[in-house]
């Protein structure tokens, strides 16, 4: 997937006497108009390199990740923003279901926050090739910042009164910030006091 979807990429390694099927053949010949570089390592390689995860006989390595400003997502219409999400399976999720839903960017803290990570990059399946995340030092600070550029905040919040279908029609068509908040804990005290709306 991250071949397919034209990730950056620095080397395919593969397992040496692996069987070629499809997905492999695919592979090489994305890599090879790519031009990116492949080299044939050992099973007991490819484990280390990936500290014991399961990568079926193939590891993309790639240069660290360049995030997006706030300032360069701010022409779009619907961002997703990651309040204290830590884990790094969840940004890739989220990431596929931003790409899904259209989202033209996602919005992380730079502390106590999942940033782009090898993990993060495998759950998205390439999406996070697709939708740019800009890291801000302040979440509280830059949604006040996108709501003085016309963005609604909208808190999904599992205690909140309210829920989608109670929203003003304008809400989703306008230019709109969704904030999700951290695992168990959901949104921060903050956060939850800028949203403009908190939903459930």
């Amino acid at each position: 997937e991250a071949l397919r979807a034209k990730v950056p990429a620095s080397a395919l390694y593969v397992q040496a006497k692996l069987e070629a099927d499809d997905r492999w053949r695919e592979a090489m010949r994305l890599a090879v108009g790519a031009s990116i570089p492949i080299l044939e390592v050992a099973k007991s390689e490819l484990d280390r390199m990936t500290d014991g995860g399961v990568h079926q006989g193939m590891v993309l390595t790639m240069p660290e990740y360049q995030y997006s400003s706030a300032e360069d997502l701010e022409h779009g219409t619907l961002l997703v923003a990651l309040d204290g999400v830590t884990d790094p399976r969840n940004l890739g999720a989220i990431a596929r279901s931003a790409a899904a839903f259209g989202a033209d960017g996602i919005i992380i803290p730079t502390r106590r926050s999942v940033g782009v990570t090898a993990s993060g990059w495998k759950t998205s399946a390439g999406a996070l090739a697709r939708v740019p995340v800009a890291q801000v030092t302040n979440l509280t600070r830059a949604l006040a910042s996108f709501q003085k550029k016309g963005f609604t905040v909208v808190g999904l919040a599992a205690d909140a009164d309210a829920d989608l279908a109670t929203l003003a029609k304008d809400v989703l068509t306008d230019p709109v910030i969704i904030v999700i908040g951290a695992e168990g804990e959901g949104l921060s005290r903050l956060v939850g006091e800028t949203c403009d709306w908190r939903v459930g």
